[in-house]
């Protein structure tokens, strides 16, 4: 399911931050915002609309009301700008707004709002607003901590231990993000952000102490409200007669949101420091984005070693 933003939502979000204000349109704050990218109206006031993205939140700064100023605009260009279903008109510098988009917003229920923030800084920040609330998202249930920097997300079945080895990593000066509830959003580059609920951010549940709270019991630099999420722990109960990975010669992945995402699989018994290789694990994953793969580096090297081998034999035959 697509997802938007009513004007009026995004204008109580940004209110102070834009330092923003309804100028015309009230009506229309039930709009719906559904795409990230912005448009600036400069060629639909020359009267060309053969490519106008009106679905976009409009944007209007010194250019345009330049350009309005100091040429006649025919009123049948106002009105086939507000006929089509534009979301809002956003004016910066807060500019004198022309007479007739005022009469006009107000006719076609078309919200116009103001902002003292100058038009590049103003769309940047509108643009990275809108690609987060509007990105795509999924639910998982787990703990997602950054160790050394890189994200990860731990997962398993109920009371296998993710708290436990999360709260171990955070002792070790690691850094919670979210536990049990985590959001993750696909944003541009297909890179995967995750936070918690904002409501139970920095807190831990542990059985048998129960509710936690991290950043007052490790300090400041113990929680981060979001990161990227890298790298994929699950944790299972260790199974006897199951295969477990033992060279990591193949690398496992899992899609979340059309994006693949490193996965590896840790079995959990008494006396495993789930904790440390979880570390080891990141820290791997992290040696091979960068081009260092240890496994498949060690089978190059054993596969020309035993090459070597039959070569000094074959010689040697010959001989």
């Amino acid at each position: 399911m697509d997802k938007s933003i009513t004007i009026r939502d995004f204008f109580e979000k940004k209110e102070t931050e834009f330092s923003l204000e309804i100028a015309s349109g009230e009506e229309g704050l039930n709009r719906k915002i559904t795409v990230a990218e912005i448009n600036r109206m400069g060629l639909v006031l020359t009267g060309f609309f053969d490519y106008f993205p009106y679905q976009r939140v409009q944007i209007i700064g010194l250019g345009e009301i330049t350009y309005l100023k100091s040429h006649l605009v025919k009123e049948e260009v106002f009105k086939k700008i507000f006929s089509y279903e534009i979301p809002t008109i956003i004016v910066t510098r807060n500019l004198d707004i022309p007479i007739e988009f005022l009469k006009l917003s107000k006719e076609e229920e078309i919200p116009i709002i103001k902002t003292s923030l100058e038009t590049g800084k103003f769309s940047t920040g509108l643009t990275l607003f809108l690609e987060d609330m509007l990105a795509p998202s999924i639910v998982k249930h787990g703990v997602l901590v950054n160790v050394s920097g890189m994200g990860v997300l731990i997962f398993g079945n109920a009371s296998i231990g993710k708290s436990e080895t999360a709260l171990e990593l955070i002792k070790r000066g690691h850094v919670l993000v979210a536990d049990d509830v985590v959001e993750i959003k696909r944003q541009s580059g297909d890179v995967l952000m995750g936070s918690g609920e904002e409501l139970i951010r920095h807190h831990m549940e542990i059985r048998g102490i129960g509710i936690i709270d991290i950043r007052n019991l490790f300090g400041i630099f113990s929680v981060m409200d979001s990161t990227k999420v890298e790298l994929l722990v699950q944790l299972e109960n260790w199974a006897g007669e199951k295969e477990y990975e033992r060279l990591g010669l193949d690398d496992k992945y899992t899609e979340i949101l059309g994006v693949k995402i490193p996965e590896v699989t840790i079995p959990v018994k008494p006396g495993r420091n789930i904790a440390g290789i979880i570390e080891i694990a990141a820290m791997n994953q992290r040696l091979k984005l960068r081009g260092y793969h240890a496994a498949q580096d060690l089978n190059k090297r054993l596969i020309e070693m035993m090459r070597e081998e039959d070569r000094k034999k074959n010689n040697e035959q010959k001989q």
